[in-house]
């Protein structure tokens, strides 16, 4: 009889439910579950060892707990994202320059030690990344957002032109 496999390995989820799984953590703050469910994305994970520090970064905040703040503010976000609704923030730039801005927002991603959330930017009236330790408040509008695909959202994921 052929013994069943008791573990997972980061080969059996694909990078986008491996975000998921992050994401979802951040909403379970510090408790112990969160401290659970946290060792067992570390050992998802464990066997990537990636010599890309931009990927070792990603994975470090991927299995780190956020700010209490920032989590909270990341469960509103990710409840605009579940409703698609529009959400407005108070977001700081990089020179602490501050506006109020209507987002749709369309998914979440991690780069290097920070999360993002990707949407439509009504004030810039285009694709933005906000930082969410840069987002000093949010609230949800209760207004509709579009339907906008996740592809044309994600660097990696663009269009590119083909040549001619």
């Amino acid at each position: 009889m052929e013994k069943q496999r008791t573990t997972a390995r980061s080969g059996d989820l694909p990078p986008a439910e491996i975000a998921a799984l992050a994401l979802s953590l951040a909403h379970l703050g510090s408790g112990p579950q969160a401290a659970a469910a946290r060792r067992a994305l570390r050992h998802l994970t464990a066997d990537l060892a990636p010599a890309d520090p931009v990927i070792a970064d990603t994975l470090t905040t991927l299995t780190s707990p956020l700010a209490e703040t920032v989590a909270d503010r990341a469960r509103v976000i990710a409840e605009a994202i579940t409703e698609r609704r529009v959400i407005r923030l108070c977001y700081a730039d990089a020179n602490a320059n501050v506006t109020i801005r209507e987002v749709e927002p369309v998914t979440c991603l991690v780069h290097r030690e920070h999360w993002h959330v990707v949407g439509w930017c009504r004030l810039r009236r285009g694709v933005r990344a906000f930082r969410f330790d840069r987002i000093l408040a949010v609230e949800p509008t209760g207004a509709p957002a579009a339907i906008r695909p996740v592809s044309g959202y994600l660097p990696w994921r663009r269009p590119t032109p083909t040549a001619a």
